[in-house]
């Protein structure tokens, strides 16, 4: 028996075989019942290695780190007899679930190189929330690029592989191309949850903000609560609807479908999506009362207990900061993991200072984050939460202008929209003496 991509597979129960297939798509596609499926084709066969594989990694996304490793310990022990390729899969996805990052990504690019259209392995590095882009390494960006462009000749018309090329494309400010392309992915797939999400980043790339959300809000419309992008993809339209000025729709996605209490999503998307909306509205003049901070921050310290990954850091340190509790935060700068510390720890304190309203300080700390903080990992649209947290920090010292001039010159594209309180005033009388001048 073969999978979608063309590999044989170790079962010989069909049942297995097409729960297997459904679940990848499932996994791959962002949709519901991912656990579920795997599980099904496990039950159907108790032997098929490949398919506790796939319920490890259902699991991993889910957090549940103990129920990922107890599946991926059933594929161990039944993984006899398998070909090349599924048992490199095997122990590619068994150096992953172990937590043992470095080796998992050299095994994991071996074996993609070696069998490019294993979509279940080749998916670990494909997003900017993949090993690369949580790799703490310069120019990520253009890796993910160079990685999802040389997947490309594999796929062919492959909806999956379409949207990550296409989301590669827009993160490195190709959007024509990567318009292109995850049209053409949505029109093979158009539940592929994916390739919403791309398409979604690419009208925020553009500043075409009341298309985004009229796209957006229809498509969440069947789109499954359970599947993981659910919440992610609702931060996207909370965070359209605060650029429009329509705080009231924004508080309706958080409440509804973001914040720890009604999220079902990965914890990593439900800190990084609260902490960052809840910041964002505070810098557009909405007031965040404080124990929504405060619920955020203990979510953080509940689920992310030591310093990892800049980009969960960083969201987690915010929370603290705003919520008062200082001795959380602190950890991020005493104790930084060792891959982004770098930046990690002066944007923890600068989140520290913003909070006592040390602005000065705050800009200071944040300016020396700004030169490379796509290490820190996440998307350009998530990585607007420094970009504007340095703009606040100006405009709380008087520096209009200054303010005004960073905002046009790296994201000119949200300079109309009401995401910074006090300043859209200035842009539009700019535009206005720009239009004269013509």
């Amino acid at each position: 028996m073969k999978d979608r991509f063309d590999y044989q597979i170790s079962t010989t129960i069909p049942a297995a075989r097409d729960h297997y297939v459904d679940a990848v798509d499932r996994l791959l596609g962002g949709r519901g019942e991912i656990v579920e499926t795997f599980e099904a084709s496990v039950t159907a066969d108790p032997g098929f290695a490949l398919g506790f594989v796939g319920l490890a990694r259902g699991h991993q996304f889910n957090g549940d780190m103990a129920a990922a490793k107890s599946a991926m310990n059933n594929a161990h022990t039944v993984a006899k007899n398998l070909d090349a390729r599924e048992q490199s899969h095997v122990n590619a996805f068994g150096l992953l679930i172990d937590g043992k990052g470095a080796e998992a990504y050299a095994a994991i690019r071996t074996h993609v190189d070696e069998y490019p259209r294993d979509a279940l392995v080749a998916q670990t590095c494909s997003s900017v929330f993949g090993l690369i882009g949580f790799s703490g390494q310069p120019g990520r960006e253009a890796e993910i690029l160079a990685y999802t462009a040389a997947l490309f000749p594999h796929y062919g018309e492959d909806w999956w592989c379409l949207s990550q090329y296409a989301f590669a494309l827009c993160e490195n400010g190709n959007l024509a191309k990567a318009s292109a392309i995850i049209d053409k992915s949505l029109e093979l797939n158009p539940l592929n949850a994916n390739g919403a999400h791309v398409r979604s980043h690419i009208y925020y790339e553009t500043g075409e903000t009341d298309l985004g959300i009229r796209y957006l809000v229809d498509w969440l419309k069947s789109y499954d609560r359970t599947g993981y992008l659910h919440g992610h993809l609702s931060w996207h339209a909370a965070l359209w609807s605060l650029e429009q000025g329509d705080v009231e729709k924004m508080w309706h996605r958080i409440d509804t479908d973001i914040k720890p209490s009604v999220a079902q999503g990965p914890q990593i998307i439900v800190l990084t999506d609260t902490a960052s909306i809840y910041y964002r509205a505070e810098l557009a003049g909405v007031t965040i009362p404080k124990e929504r901070w405060i619920e955020i921050s203990n979510y953080a310290a509940r689920f992310f207990t030591i310093p990892s990954i800049g980009f969960t850091d960083i969201h987690a340190a915010l929370a603290h900061a705003m919520a008062g509790n200082y001795d959380a935060a602190a950890k991020f700068v005493n104790s930084p993991n060792s891959l982004t510390g770098d930046l990690v720890a002066p944007v923890a304190r600068a989140f520290c200072a913003i909070s006592r309203g040390r602005w000065h300080d705050a800009a200071n700390l944040l300016v020396s984050a700004m030169a490379d903080h796509a290490r820190l990992g996440g998307s350009r649209a998530q990585r607007d939460l420094l970009e504007f947290s340095l703009l606040g920090t100006l405009l709380k010292l008087g520096k209009d202008e200054e303010a005004k001039r960073i905002l046009l010159l790296r994201r000119p594209a949200l300079a109309a929209t009401h995401s910074l309180h006090g300043l859209n005033a200035h842009l539009k009388e700019n535009a206005k003496q720009n239009a004269s001048l013509v």
